[in-house]
């Protein structure tokens, strides 16, 4: 009876070592984040990908970077 709680105990280990150790494969349908900016002259939170980076500041679009220079 000891050894087969022991062979449990062992086999339960081993699983939630193996189970620690791999590693978290995302899922096709997991949605990818990416960062926010905040727009130097309107204040609106975009994307970082769709901003425009102009003199250390983030840009909504061409126009509030132009509106911003002057």
């Amino acid at each position: 009876m000891s050894r087969l709680l022991f062979l449990i105990a062992i086999v339960a280990v081993v699983y939630l070592l193996l189970r620690s150790f791999r590693k978290e494969v995302s899922k096709p349908g997991d949605p990818v984040t990416e960062d926010m900016v905040r727009c130097a002259h309107c204040g609106v939170h975009l994307p970082k990908g769709e901003s425009i980076l102009a003199g250390g500041n983030y840009f909504c679009g061409k126009e509030h970077r132009e509106a911003y220079r002057k």
